[in-house]
C-alpha cells in the first residue's frame, strides 16, 4: 500500500542508480537521472480505501537501447516462498493484483522473475484511460521445473516495467521462459515520454486464481 517512506519522507528522489524507495520496493535503472520517484507524486487521489501510492515521473524523452531496463520491483525473500512448492508438480498458481494510474495509455507489461533459476514469466496489461486508477489482476501458474532457494535472498521478484531494451524483452508472454526479461516486446515505455507518470499501489501477491480484497496488516 506504499505506506512507509522511511528513506525520503515524502520528498522526490531522482534515481541515479538502482535503489529502494517506498515500502521496500526498488527502482532499478540502467541509466542515471531518467526518472524520479516519490510517495504520492502529483498529489492525485488514491483509489478508494488507500492513502498512498508510489509515483514515477519520466524526466526526459529517452529512447532505450538494447541493454536498458527501468522498472519498479519487490524482491521477495526465499524464506517467504517455500509454500509455493516451485520446482515440483505441486507448484502453486498465484495471482498478482495492483492498482495503476498513468498519463499514458496502451499495453504495459512486467514480469515475475525467478532470480534463482534465471527464469521469467512476462505478463501484459492494458491501461485504456489516462490518469484514471485501474485495477489489474494477473494469474500465473507456478513453475514446476525450477525451485526457489530457501534463503534471505530475493528469489521471486514481481517487476513493473517502465521501459526496456531488447536484451531484457521477449515476445513470449504468459508462460515461464529461460532468461532475465522485464517486459514484453513493444510494450509502452514510460521513460520514452518526457513528464510521463506511472503510479502504483495496493500490490498483492497471493496463492490462488482469484484476486481477493487487499489484506491490510499493521
Amino acid at each position: 500500500a506504499m505506506v512507509i517512506d522511511q528513506r525520503n519522507a515524502g520528498a522526490s528522489k531522482t534515481i541515479t542508480s538502482s535503489t529502494y524507495v517506498v515500502d521496500r520496493f526498488a527502482c532499478e535503472v540502467s541509466q542515471s537521472s531518467k526518472v524520479s520517484v516519490q510517495q504520492n507524486a502529483g498529489s492525485v487521489t488514491p483509489p478508494a480505501g488507500f492513502s498512498n501510492y508510489l509515483g514515477v515521473t519520466s524526466l526526459s524523452a529517452y529512447s532505450v537501447v538494447a541493454g536498458d531496463y527501468f522498472d519498479i520491483n519487490q524482491p521477495i525473500e526465499g524464506y517467504n516462498t517455500n509454500d509455493l512448492a516451485y520446482g515440483t508438480a505441486s507448484a502453486k498458481t498465484c495471482t498478482l493484483s495492483f492498482w495503476v494510474y498513468s498519463s499514458l495509455t496502451g499495453t504495459f507489461s512486467g514480469s515475475i522473475y525467478n532470480n534463482t533459476a534465471n527464469k521469467s514469466y512476462v505478463f501484459t496489461y492494458t491501461i485504456s484511460a489516462a490518469n484514471t486508477w485501474t485495477q489489474i489482476s494477473i494469474t500465473f501458474a507456478g513453475d514446476t521445473a525450477s525451485g526457489l532457494t530457501n534463503s534471505s535472498a530475493g528469489t521471486l521478484v514481481p517487476r513493473f516495467g517502465l521501459g526496456t531494451g531488447s536484451t531484457y524483452t521477449t515476445s513470449t508472454t504468459g508462460s515461464w521462459v529461460a532468461g532475465n526479461y522485464v517486459q514484453s516486446t513493444g510494450s509502452t515505455s514510460v521513460v520514452g515520454t518526457n513528464g510521463a507518470t506511472f503510479y502504483i499501489t495496493g500490490v498483492q501477491l497471493e496463492v490462488g486464481s482469484t484476486a481477493t480484497a487487499f489484506e491490510w496488516r499493521p
